[in-house]
């Protein structure tokens, strides 16, 4: 299929990993959350990917009523496309991650293409006074804690979601995601075109290396030829780097506060705009063009705006 040379940012809003405590600028509320991702989709990102929190205590929820308090606000007041998250929070059911895009019908959803040690316990020993009661158990838990996303459950949650012409950011933590993937496509329960996001720098996952970059695309080039899009998200300080070499070969990148509460060394970012506009003057000084979100559905082949459920 012809490729285009258009660089897609997507941004990622809030995730479940970074707690209230690291970053008063985290958005946390519906409102929080919805002003983040429509400015972040002002900035210049094509694609919003989503998480939501529980607007009590920030902590992460996969419940459609509180996916329900800011999807609508954004459909209306952006063209962004919606990727609505399948890994929720950590240590939650298969039915709670799928809950949300199952009911919202997404354009887009993630899916993570393999169980993983997911360990993100040395935020806990930087705190020594957190703001609400889960936050140092949940960052702590995962010393012990496996991502679980086994075949089955990648098997039923693709099956499910293509029920509603949802699509799929698939996320690989490592080298051996991308086979998983391969074993799907050979299947032939997915069908290209196939977003893949590399994540670099879990603990537990593949280092951010830039070798691994190298070698994570070459590899998928290997296993899918010109039937797919190379994103890539660097997790902290590795954030604008990755970004930067990953669209410098042609690929596609990812931003936001789920993967990195600072813009520049010891700096908080202040919101999702700030790294969505500091990713594009880069690119722009670079003369990459940068995909609007008709471009990206588009190249991805998505079902629009108007088919989703919210």
């Amino acid at each position: 299929m012809p490729k285009s040379n258009k660089v897609i940012v997507s941004c990622a809003i809030t995730g479940s990993i970074h707690t209230p405590t690291m970053s008063p600028h985290l958005p946390l509320t519906a409102d929080q959350i919805a002003e983040q991702a429509i400015g972040a989709a002002e900035a210049g990102a094509a694609i919003l990917h989503l998480h939501a929190r529980n607007p009590e205590d920030g902590s992460p929820s996969q419940e459609p009523k509180h996916y329900n308090l800011f999807l609508p606000r954004i459909k209306q007041s952006c063209n962004a496309v919606v990727n609505i998250t399948t890994g929720g929070g950590l240590g939650m059911t298969l039915d709670q991650r799928l809950a949300a895009a199952k009911w919202a019908q997404p354009e887009v959803a993630s899916m993570n293409m393999g169980s993983l040690n997911f360990n993100i316990s040395g935020a806990a020993a930087k705190i020594t006074d957190f703001k609400q009661p889960w936050e140092q158990p949940y960052l702590e838990m995962t010393k012990d804690f496996i991502l679980s996303n086994t075949f089955t459950q990648i098997e039923r949650g693709i099956t499910e979601l293509s029920e509603n012409g949802s699509k799929f950011e698939f996320e690989c933590y490592d080298i051996g995601h991308l086979y998983n993937l391969a074993h799907f496509v050979d299947r032939g329960l997915v069908k290209p075109p196939f977003f893949v996001q590399g994540v670099f720098g879990i603990l537990g996952g593949i280092a951010p290396e830039m070798e691994h970059l190298l070698h994570m695309r070459s590899t998928a080039d290997r296993l899918f030829g010109e039937d797919y899009y190379f994103s890539c998200l660097g997790a902290g300080r590795h954030q604008m780097p990755f970004a930067t070499i990953n669209a410098l070969r042609g690929g596609h990148v990812r931003v936001g506060l789920e993967d990195s509460i600072y813009i520049s060394k010891g700096e908080l970012a202040e919101s999702n705009a700030d790294q969505v506009a500091k990713v594009i003057r880069i690119l722009k000084e670079l003369s990459i063009e940068v995909a609007t979100p008709d471009e990206a559905r588009e190249m991805l082949e998505l079902k629009g705006a108007d088919n989703v459920a919210f």
